[in-house]
Order: structure tokens, then sequence, then C-alpha cells
């Protein structure tokens, strides 16, 4: 089977203008009479809603939560980037597209990236009309810092909430059209299942989650923009009710999921602490900015640290290795997550780590404090300021930049980081891989298409900070309001989808044939009990690296636990009420089936690129080793019954623009 991606002739810089100058269009009056279905309410989903309603387009919501307020996109802390060169250092559209193509290690499509670098301006200037209240300079305009990958200040950043307040300007917007009329929205409801009719994607089945009533519902078009599936770890930062089951369904309907090993491990976040927890807290990556990352060059040191013998305030700069400056001088701290989180699990595998557990590095704050202090102190023209002084008004410059941040941290570790190093280890984050999409960001399904973090992106194997944002508010403002027009044009003619088409009942009675599966097990363990197991095999196997014979181990050992889950799973309460358990367990199910396909990509690509790092593939460095003359592809996985079963679909990547090389930030 070969793969249209449907890139546009022309010159990189002019593919996407010349598309849109060419694209087919619906006019408003037939815009009226077409429905569309967009599932998730983040950034991609809430902006895509908003967008395709102010056209005139009949749109229903639908999101899980109990408002599209509690989307996990609120969680983004650090900032969104964007090529406006605020700065003055050289930033350009050129600069981002080739930063991202270079961060993901060389393993996406250029014409998607520069398509995401060119709209990227458009972005803040959408939010700053919404009232997004991005920090300021002294002057009153927009400032900007760094993230990880980088040697340009792109980042816009409101403190450590962009996340949350570019989704309350989404919201906003998503508001205004649900109080037209033009947006059905449905909050507490979950898309179980695609309707397919005659080939092409008609609807969804949702079930109320309140009411456990089973719904069907029908579009022209259906969206999907229902976030990563990162929680397939158990532990992750994501948020616990986040999942890969609208994905999953899509991929079991015919939609190829690509790239599903390239999960994004990342470096700043609180390590874990017992086996009981259900989440990690992720940190900032704007903290690298000023924070400086390092552990003891002595490994006695770090023994007396995890013992409590030594505090790491008594241990003086001679004595600390800061690694990534050591290892990576001209990016230092702000090298890649990929780069910095590998760096900290070597450090820790070699017996440095600092926390109890051993895997834990320091993110240490002392210099910049001292730094802005004394900035500060010449600014108020006080002479021969004492380290009392110097450390306060510093301190109140940290404060006013991470503030919220430091005050997380405080609260969940029980100490202060202005005054002691903070600890993090990585931990999973973002998944950079997802359904495929071509161009118009249309999977492999007709009629189906993906958006933001749920298809397989735009960052091919790591995702430089502050992008996810970016490439969520890109696709649901400023690409698929004009690419869904290209399918929905057919659609003028068709009517209204009749949801009492057989195609609507068979796919209902699947999903009632699985909760009634599920709820007439008689077994004996919880469903966090396997999502444990799951877990504990992803993380060990299927991490921060992997190998043949760890990946073979896996894949056999998750097909054992899928066959037990199905037998000894219990799920207690009834199907026809809230039920959370039930809805865990169907997540958890999926989850199950896509653990093993992450397992079977990783172990086909015999290779190291970014976020997916096989051991027998690395450099004497201990860099990873690309292997650009067989491996420069998108992996797109078609579903044939089991993940053993899975064909793989390759579509080969072409770099026109951009020199194939090896990723340095030495």
């Amino acid at each position: 089977m070969i793969l249209d991606s449907k890139i546009p002739e022309g010159p990189l810089e002019k593919k996407w203008q010349n598309h849109k100058a060419n694209i087919r269009l619906v006019n408003p009056a037939n815009k009226r009479n077409i429905d569309v279905i967009v599932v998730g309410t983040g950034l991609a989903g809430s902006s895509a809603a908003a967008s395709l309603a102010e056209m005139g387009y009949n749109v229903k919501a639908f999101c899980f939560q109990d408002s599209p307020r509690r989307a996990h996109s609120i969680a983004a802390q650090g900032g969104i980037n964007a090529a406006k060169n605020y700065q003055n250092d050289g930033d350009s559209v050129y600069r981002l597209f080739y930063d991202t193509i270079k961060g993901g290690d060389y393993r996406s499509r250029e014409a998607n990236v520069y398509r995401l670098a060119e709209v990227s301006a458009n972005i803040i200037d959408q939010a700053v009309a919404q009232g997004v209240p991005f920090a300021r300079d002294y002057g009153g305009n927009l400032d900007n810092r760094s993230f990880g990958g980088v040697q340009v200040s792109r980042t816009f950043y409101a403190k450590g909430q962009t996340g949350q307040q570019l989704l309350l300007g989404a919201y906003s917007a998503l508001s205004r059209q649900i109080s037209k009329g033009k947006v059905k929205m449905y909050n507490r409801h979950e898309m179980l299942e695609i309707v397919m009719v005659d080939g092409k994607a008609r609807g969804i089945i949702a079930r109320n989650l309140v009411t456990g009533e089973i719904q069907r519902h029908g579009a022209h078009a259906v969206v999907l923009a229902s976030g990563g599936y990162g929680n397939v770890f158990f532990l992750s930062t994501n948020a616990m009710g986040s999942n890969g089951s609208a994905a999953w369904k899509a991929h079991r309907k015919g939609a190829h999921f690509a790239n599903p090993c390239f999960t994004q491990i990342h470096p700043t976040c609180i390590p874990v602490s017992g086996e009981h927890q259900s989440k990690l807290t992720l940190m900032s990556e704007s903290l690298r900015n000023d924070g400086r990352i390092w552990v003891p060059k002595d490994i006695k040191d770090a023994e007396a640290i995890r013992a409590g013998k030594l505090k790491p305030t008594d241990l003086p700069e001679e004595k600390r290795d800061y690694y990534l400056e050591r290892r990576y001088p001209s990016f230092g701290n702000l090298v890649p997550r990929d780069v910095a989180s590998r760096a900290a699990k070597e450090r820790c595998d070699e017996g440095y780590g600092v926390n109890a557990t051993g895997e834990a590095v320091y993110l240490d704050f002392a210099a910049a404090i001292e730094r802005y202090g004394k900035t500060e102190a010449n600014i108020k023209g006080i002479e021969n300021p004492s380290a009392e002084e110097i450390r306060k008004l510093g301190k109140a410059v940290v404060e006013a930049k991470y503030g919220n941040l430091f005050a997380m941290y405080e609260k969940i570790v029980d100490d202060n980081p202005y005054e002691t190093p903070m600890m993090i280890y990585p931990a999973v984050h973002y998944t950079m891989g997802g359904i495929w999409v071509d161009y118009n960001l249309m999977t492999s399904v007709p009629g189906l298409f993906a958006l933001g973090e749920a298809n397989f992106s735009d960052h091919g194997a790591n995702r430089l900070g502050a992008s996810a944002l970016m490439q969520g508010l890109a696709d649901g403002y400023f690409v698929i309001p004009y690419t869904i027009g290209d399918y929905l044009a057919d659609e003028i003619r068709t009517g209204a989808i009749d949801t009492n088409h057989e195609a609507f009942a068979q796919a209902e009675a699947e999903v009632k044939g699985t909760i009634d599966k599920l709820m007439n097990t008689v077994g004996e363990h919880s469903v966090d009990h396997y999502h444990k197991k799951l877990g504990h095999i992803m993380w060990n196997k299927c991490g921060m690296a992997r190998n043949a014979e760890s990946l073979k181990e896996a894949i056999s050992e998750i097909q054992a636990l899928r066959a037990e889950f199905w037998q000894k799973v219990r799920v207690p309460g009834g199907a026809m009420e809230m039920n959370p358990e039930l809805d865990k367990a169907m997540r958890v199910a999926d989850f199950m089936e896509l653990g093993e396909l992450m397992c079977m990509d990783a172990l086909t690509r015999e290779e190291s690129c970014g976020g997916h790092f096989r051991e027998e593939f690395q450099t004497e460095e201990g860099e990873a080793l690309r292997r650009d003359d067989d491996f420069a592809f998108v992996s797109a996985w078609k579903y044939n019954g089991e993940p053993k079963d899975a064909e793989l679909v390759k579509e080969d990547l072409i770099f026109d623009n951009v020199e194939l090389k090896t990723r340095s930030y030495k």
C-alpha cells in the first residue's frame, strides 16, 4: 500500500500559500448544511471547533471532562514558540523550521514543519487578540525566553501557566459559538467508536459518562483532537484521565498508526517517590533557562547525599559536575529533551544519583539568584551590596519568573527550591507518534481528520519544548479550517447523516458487547493492577532505552498480560451509571494493544533517533546513531486484527532543504 501525503508541489516556502490559493472551498450557504464532529476540546480541539463553527459549519464537540477548560492542555507550563524575532537575535521562519527538523532528529516531513513555522506568528497575534496575558518586558513588548534545542529566544509565555491561559482564550472562542448554537457541546461524553459508512467516517458512538447511555452521532466529517497516549506507561506527566482510546479506535477502523515508539521523556520532572504514586509532576523546561543541572563529581559525595550525611549546599563548586555544560558547551543546560534525559540517566546509572532511589539530579538556581541580584543592585544604585541583599533582590526576580512553579515544587516535595536545589529526573511526557495524516491532516480513512498530539505530528522523533502548544493551535486555527473544505466540497449534496443506518447499529452493538464483556468478567484484580503492570513493562523495556532482547520480552509479556486482563479484571458498579472504573477499564484495554504495537515499532526500527534510543545503535560517546539509508521513513502501521499482525507501511521522508547529518549540540 502506498500512502499519499498530498504534499503540494513547488518551493518549500510557497507550498502552503499555493495550496490555500488552489484548494476547493465550500460556500457559506452550503456550510450551514454540513455537520462536523470534533472529539477533544484541548487547544487543538477547542480552536478547531470554534473556527469551524465561526465559518458556518454545524459542530458537535465532545470531551470526557466536565468542561473543556479541564483538558490536559491546561497543564502546559513553559510557553509557546513563534518565529517573530522580537529579541532581534537572528530568528526567522526558516530557523524555527530548521531547529524543529533537527530537534526531531530528521524524522519529520519538511513541508509540514515549514508550514508550522510559517503560521506560528499568527498564533501569537490570535492569542493576544483573545486577551492571553503573555509576559511583557519593561517597555510593554511581549517577552520571550529560550527553550531546549535552540539558540534564540522565541518562546512566549504567561509565567508558568501558558497552557492554561491559551486554553482559556480558545475556550472563550468556543463558548461564543456554543452560545450562538453553532457548537453543541457534549461534556462528560467519551467517544467509543468511529462509524464507517461506504468507506467514509460518518459519525461516532459515544457514551454519556454520567448516565451510561450509549448514543449515536452522525456527521459529514470527524475530527480527532484527543491528545497523546503517554499514560500507557501508567506513570507519566499526563492527567490521569488522558488516554489514547480515540486514536486507537480510529486505528482499528483503518487509520494507520504512525511512529508509535516515538515517546518523549521529559528531563525535568519531580522524581518518583513511592510504589503507590499515581502520576508524576512536570517542572517546566523554562526552568532550564536559569537552573543549572549537576551531580557530585565524586561518587562518595553522591553516596553521602543519598544517606542524608551531606547536603547539596555543602558541596563547593569544584566538587560539582555540571554535566550538560561539560558535554554540550554550545547549548549547555538547554539541549533538547531527549539528550538531557539520557544524560541524566547515564549519570544516575553510574551511581551519581542524589535521592534515596538514586534516580535524581539537581536543578540549581543559586547562580541565577546571584546574577539577577547583582543586576538589580546596579539598577537600584546600591553600591557594595551585601551577599544577603544580592540574594534578596535575586530571589525576587526568580520568584517573578517562576514563582508558581517553585510553589508547586515546595508543596509536593516539602523543600524550599530557593534555598536547596530542586531534584529532578526524566519521565514520560509527550508522544510524537499518533494517527498518520496527510498534508491536509486527513487520516488514511476518508473524512477522518486528526489534529495536535493525536496525529503523528510535526515533531519527528523528539519534540522541542514549547512546540506542542504551537502545533495544536496551528492545526486548529490555521490549517484544518482550510483543508477540511477540500474534502467537504464533495459533501454538499449528501444531506444529513442517518444514524439509523445499519453501520451505526453495528458499531453500537460492538461497543455494548465490549462493555458487557468487561462487566461480566468475574475477576479478582482491579484495573489499576493491570495498568501498573503494563506500565512497568513499558518503562523498563520500552522507555528511555530499548534493545532487541528486552523488546521481544515486552511483546510476549504484554500479550500474556492482556489475556489475563480479559479473564481476571474486576470492574465494580454498573454500566448504566457513572462508573469511572468502567471508563478506565476500556482505556486500559486499548493501552494493552497499543503498548504491544509500540514495542513492535521500536523493535523494527533498528536505529536510534531522538526519543527512540536502541542501545545497540549509539556512538562511542553514547549519542543516538541514526541509519538514514534504511530508516528515513515514517512507520505507518495498518491494523489487521491483532497488534502482532499489523502491517508496516513506509512513507519515505525526502529532505530537499536541509542536510541530513548527525545532530550536534556541542
